[in-house]
């Protein structure tokens, strides 16, 4: 199959448009500038030189492709419509990517939730995680468009990206700032509690999701969770220091909102059940707790 990825310059993006080309998938990814582009094209991926907002360039790319994946931006609705024209009527795949902090809640470190969604659950909704939602709706109503429409929505990712960025958001980021600062900050009393999958993982389903998968569907993927204290304290052994308790609002100062109130504040406890009930999926990495204790690069 022909395959335009956006974001194929990125971590999910990256890792799912190499775990396709070694399937014998033609891959065209969507970059922004020119370095990231040779880089791509020696991958074996054949770049596509533009931007979510060329909506021109997206309808005729996914026109012309035998099937399309959404990886660069989950709040972007410009390029979500460009690419349900493109792909109206056609009967062809479009995977969007959506992320699981849209059922996040506002715990800021303070506790577990004892709420945990799957797929057939009753949502709870964060007014500030709405117009993702809408995205992500908006999406699978393709569907009724003749569109083989799904959405994938990953929880915390670890793991090492096989494309050109192995560094995903979360536990990276905290590593990071553990190294500048002497100490591994977490948001509150980190007893809020992530859903977590590796890479490799997440990559496999949207291969199984693009084969096998009917138009209209949503799935959360997830192999785990576990609570941002005890990775704190994960990071904390494998750096040789120690965890510090950040105030939410001095996060937010620092991090912004979205990172401190959501990314790494919130709950956002789900379960794939879909993935694994109606597709088959098997998640071969089991412990984010070995990754960052054995396998980590920080």
């Amino acid at each position: 199959m022909k395959i335009f990825v956006t974001g194929a310059a990125g971590f999910i993006g990256g890792s799912v448009a190499m775990c396709l080309l070694a399937q014998g998938h033609e891959i065209f990814g969507l970059v922004r500038n020119e370095m990231a582009a040779h880089r791509l094209a020696q991958s074996g991926i054949q770049p596509v030189m533009g931007t979510l907002d060329d909506f021109d360039l997206l309808i005729k790319t996914a026109k012309s492709s035998d099937a399309v994946i959404n990886t660069a931006n989950a709040d972007h609705l410009g390029s979500v419509q460009a690419l349900l024209e493109g792909l109206k009527g056609s009967g062809k795949p479009l995977l969007h990517t959506s992320g699981s902090s849209v059922v996040g809640d506002d715990a800021r470190g303070d506790y577990c939730s004892p709420h945990v969604f799957d797929e057939q659950t009753p949502w709870v909704i964060n007014p500030f995680k709405q117009a993702r939602r809408d995205i992500d709706l908006r999406v699978l109503a393709g569907a009724k468009d003749g569109i083989k429409t799904a959405v994938i929505c990953p929880s915390l990712i670890y793991g090492a990206g096989t494309g050109l960025n192995p560094h995903s958001v979360q536990i990276p980021f905290l590593a990071s700032n553990a190294r500048e600062n002497g100490v591994v900050e977490i948001v509150g009393k980190g007893l809020n509690v992530w859903a977590n999958v590796h890479v490799e993982d997440v990559a496999s389903l949207y291969q199984l999701v693009l084969e096998k998968g009917p138009g209209g569907a949503f799935y959360f993927v997830e192999n785990g969770e576990a609570s941002y204290a005890d990775l704190g304290q994960a990071l904390a052994q494998r750096l040789g220091l120690q965890v510090a308790h950040l105030e939410p609002e001095v996060a937010a100062e620092r991090w912004g909102v979205a990172r401190a109130y959501f990314s790494f504040g919130s709950n956002s406890r789900v379960r794939a059940r879909r993935a694994r009930e109606d597709l088959g999926w098997v998640p071969q990495h089991t412990s984010v707790f070995n990754w960052i204790a054995n396998e980590a690069q920080f």
